[in-house]
């Protein structure tokens, strides 16, 4: 800890980003959970649901999407270990109060390192896909409240965000 504040593990002493070295940790299992949002009219939401957009079927490309991105997340974010996932499930529901799409993804391994930033990946450019597909007939969209809802595996233990029903 510096100042009260944990130090961050991807700066070195002299301010120098690197990969952590997860070498010495033990593989253990390792699930994460996040979650986001795509709020739209009510008149596009339909048009999803009703499976009438012009790009085609928006869920279920959202969805592979969402896969393939988590399997991309060490490429796409710099100081990321490449991981070999062991599960990535993307689910998309209905949110009627919000008028709109709630997106929830799991990504899970057994290794040295957490799958945090796989889920979150996921969720974001699902919520992207989503955002793609269907901006022809709403571009008021907006896409928000991703976060992770929850994690365990690791030395730092299980995480629950306190807002997780």
């Amino acid at each position: 800890m510096t100042g009260g504040f944990p130090r961050l593990t991807h700066i070195g002493a002299s301010g120098e980003a690197h990969m952590v070295d997860v070498s010495t940790k033990d593989d253990t299992v390792r699930i994460a959970v996040a979650e986001g949002f795509v709020k739209m009219k009510p008149e596009t939401l339909m048009t999803i649901l009703d499976g009438n957009a012009k790009k085609g079927d928006v869920i279920g490309t959202a969805r592979i999407a969402g896969i393939m991105a988590a399997k991309q997340t060490a490429s796409l974010i710099p100081l990321c270990h490449p991981l070999m996932l062991s599960k990535v499930t993307v689910d998309i529901t209905e949110d009627p109060e919000l008028a709109g799409l709630r997106v929830e993804a799991t990504a899970k391994l057994t290794g040295k390192t957490g799958v945090e930033m796989e889920a979150l990946t996921a969720v974001s450019v699902t919520c992207l896909t989503i955002y793609d597909m269907a901006k022809a007939v709403d571009k008021t969209m907006e896409i928000g409240g991703i976060r992770v809802l929850e994690k365990s595996g690791g030395k730092s233990g299980a995480f629950r965000h306190p807002e997780r029903s």
